[in-house]
């Protein structure tokens, strides 16, 4: 997957928007003002810390060790930075991309969810 492909997929879930709060490299994605992925896609390799459910969490991380690794600069239970250089399937990482919107998404105040859920 490429940097492209990863932004793109990021922003392909309803209401998702990219922010720059940080620095102009470090692309946050948010939906209704929550992170759901952040990365920096001119970054070698490419990475993007991603939210998981903390069961899943430990289990990537020990399928797939140095890939999937415990949220850098982020919450360790509940994170994950996993590297986006075409080891892991694409099929893999959209997964946990969307995962990742999803749980975000739940975590929403009913009103917020509601919204989402319109055309």
């Amino acid at each position: 997957m490429t940097p492209q492909e990863l932004r793109a997929l990021c922003l392909s879930f309803d209401a998702a928007v990219e922010e720059f709060p940080f620095n102009p490299d470090t692309s946050v994605f948010k939906v209704r003002g929550k992170l759901f992925a952040l990365t920096a896609l001119d970054a070698e390799p490419l990475t993007v810390n991603l939210k998981c459910d903390p069961d899943d969490a430990i289990r990537l991380r020990t399928e797939h060790p140095d890939l999937i690794v415990p949220g850098w600069h982020m919450n360790k239970r509940h994170w994950n930075t996993v590297t986006v250089d075409g080891t892991l399937p694409d099929r893999l990482v959209r997964e946990l991309v969307e995962d990742s919107y999803d749980l975000v998404v739940a975590g929403l105040p009913r009103a917020d969810r509601l919204r989402l859920d319109r055309p």
